[in-house]
């Protein structure tokens, strides 16, 4: 999986997958089982244990791999089990007073999180993976790196946001000037990068936008590292406002990027300009926010045409 690439997350969740693929089997190596086995166990996940659509389909994937790539075994085609169907989903999206209600209950970082997410389209883990370098206040520009499926893309920086990034970039360098003053300053750098550009591991133009409060030592190095904010801090954050803004629906980190995909296609921008803002790999994806668009079906409610039953009722 490091070979190709793949990032973290569907490393953890692939490496859980195989694990409960091996228990189903009742710790046999993989290679002595096949299909039978990997249908079984697929089957299991929905009858026995109740799980989506999504989860069925990312264990299939994970064994799939596991087979494919990792011990060169091809399952041919898997026997017919009981698949669980994906009904469609009609994205969660807040109006713009909504938004601003659950941006009000926010302070601190976790607020600048969120109005990138919601400014930028971006997801929870890239609006907290950017770092100093790629911000460009002047043309606008933010740029993701290493988004979903690795791909890199460009989208805008908001106008409301460009005195708080750049107050917040002044932030971020004086405190990694602390940080290489007391012998620390260390930050993660992608692929090999480390060991091609020595230098960089303290360049503070690769400092994350949003750095954690603390920092922690290497064991192996004893270096002092300062990882980016955790997602946790920022949904935890978020769905709280959320409950304090008194809206009646859930709010979530990803609920920002919903609502800043409707909001472009009530303006009039096509599909092909949000996708790229998005990052979407396919269009179908972003056509889901099509349905989202519209405030109400455009069908009047037979209870609306009764004659002589007033606009206003009370349950008393």
């Amino acid at each position: 999986m490091r070979l190709k690439h793949l990032s973290a997350r569907t490393e953890k969740a692939y490496v859980a997958w195989i694990r409960r693929y091996v228990r189903h089997c009742r710790l046999r190596h993989p290679e002595t089982c096949g299909a039978a086995e990997v249908r079984s166990f697929l089957q299991s996940l929905v009858i026995d244990r109740g799980l989506s659509a999504s989860s069925q389909n990312q264990a299939l994937a994970a064994l799939q791999f596991l087979y494919r790539e990792v011990l060169d075994k091809s399952l041919g085609r898997l026997p017919d089990f009981a698949r669980a169907k994906r009904p469609p989903r009609v994205p969660n999206v807040l109006e713009p007073e909504d938004v601003a209600a659950v941006i009000a209950q926010l302070s601190g970082l976790p607020r600048l999180v969120m109005m990138l997410m919601y400014g930028a389209g971006l997801r929870l883990e890239e609006a907290l993976t950017l770092r100093v370098r790629d911000v460009d206040v002047r043309r606008r520009v933010l740029t993701v790196r290493g988004g979903k499926g690795n791909r890199d893309r460009r989208t805008m920086l908001p106008e409301t946001l460009v005195e708080a990034l750049s107050a917040q970039l002044l932030r971020v360098r004086a405190e990694h000037l602390r940080d290489v003053r007391r012998g620390g300053g260390y930050v993660r750098l992608p692929y090999a990068h480390e060991r091609k550009m020595p230098d960089a591991v303290r360049d503070w133009r690769w400092s994350w936008l949003v750095p954690a409060t603390r920092v922690y030592v290497e064991r192996s190095t004893r270096r002092r590292f300062r990882h980016h904010l955790h997602p946790s801090t920022v949904q935890r954050a978020i769905t709280a406002a959320g409950l304090r803004s008194g809206i009646n629906k859930r709010v979530s980190a990803h609920t920002m990027r919903h609502s800043f995909a409707n909001q472009l296609l009530r303006a009039g921008y096509d599909i092909r300009t949000v996708q790229e803002l998005l990052g979407h790999a396919d269009a179908s994806t972003t056509m889901r926010y099509l349905h989202a668009m519209e405030r109400s079906t455009g069908v009047r409610s037979p209870l609306d045409l009764l004659p002589g039953l007033p606009s206003a009722i009370s349950l008393d």
